[in-house]
């Protein structure tokens, strides 16, 4: 993954307590895809706790 595309996504998933795409919209829990890409990238401890 690109690293400003990572860098952003970052940004975006610390102003939400549930996980986000990299555009900011909510993921679906049917999309496993990228929910997977979420947590490999480790944009899931970005979340706002």
């Amino acid at each position: 993954m690109d690293s400003k595309v990572k860098e952003n996504w970052e940004k975006l998933q610390a102003q939400y307590d549930y996980p986000v795409d990299a555009l900011g919209r909510p993921i679906d829990p049917k999309d496993s895809k990228t929910l997977k890409v979420w947590q490999d990238e480790g944009i899931d401890r970005f979340m706002q706790r």
